[in-house]
């Protein structure tokens, strides 16, 4: 496993056990499973992106990985617009920002070639 599919892994079982954490308040339970979607795509689609079968085909791969990333990166400042800012919160909206700059690099590198 690379250094990348481990930040998307630990990434994804960070903010379900983040989830677990949050009220089950209606608004919050939607956010809730549109977030639990989104943050464990891109680890699977990396993961997909690492058998693909041509550049284009990692490319596009690599393009999912990031539309995703960006995603949870927005529930999760939703998530902290409605429920108040926290350390840990914090954290995984840095990860994501992160993220989002390594694969949008990756598929940028991927473009050009």
């Amino acid at each position: 496993m690379n250094n990348l599919q481990r930040r998307l892994f630990d990434f994804a079982v960070k903010v379900l056990k983040y989830l677990r954490k949050i009220p089950n308040d209606r608004v919050l339970m939607v956010i809730r499973n549109q977030l639990v979607r989104a943050c464990t795509s891109p680890g699977a689609v990396y993961e997909e992106a690492q058998g693909a079968v041509s550049r284009p085909d990692f490319h596009n791969k690599i393009c999912i990985c990031l539309k995703e990333v960006r995603e949870s990166n927005y529930w999760l400042r939703m998530i902290e617009e409605l429920n108040g800012k926290n350390d840990q919160l914090t954290d995984l909206i840095v990860e994501s920002e992160e993220l989002m700059k390594i694969v949008g690099a990756i598929g940028a590198k991927t473009l050009n070639k």
